[in-house]
């Protein structure tokens, strides 16, 4: 075990539940009330959960190499598996605003989520 690297694991929980209840509230509800077009802010609040899916997974990383320190850290594998399901989960995020908006075509209109796809892919084929 590693308290170092674990008690990061944890600040990094406790920064993204901030993020979630007070970036919230002070940033991205006023960004979506604004008068801007409803695509910027649709890709805005893609880009705010990618932080959020980053965030999330960083913490957990974090927690499992803190508890684990001595199996965890001569993988590669590790590293990898890390970018490729934070590019998945930003892929997710972004399907999943963009067909729940009321912009039409926006799954192709907000088209980046076939980038994060493909890099994911690529990873997981290795």
């Amino acid at each position: 075990m590693n308290t170092m690297v674990l008690m990061a694991g944890i600040l990094a929980g406790l920064a993204t539940l901030g993020h979630f209840t007070a970036g919230t509230k002070m940033y991205l509800k006023p960004f979506l009330a604004s008068d801007l077009d409803l695509i910027p802010k649709n890709v805005i609040l893609s880009v705010f959960h990618y932080i959020s899916v980053y965030q999330i997974l960083s913490s957990m990383v974090l927690i499992m190499v803190g508890i684990n320190f001595d199996n965890c850290m001569y993988d590669p594998t590790m590293v990898l598996n890390f970018i490729a399901l934070n590019y998945a989960f930003f892929a997710g995020v972004q399907i999943i605003i963009s067909l729940s908006s009321s912009v039409k075509g926006g799954l192709f209109k907000m088209f980046q989520w076939i980038f994060w796809v493909l890099i994911a892919v690529f990873i997981f084929l290795r």
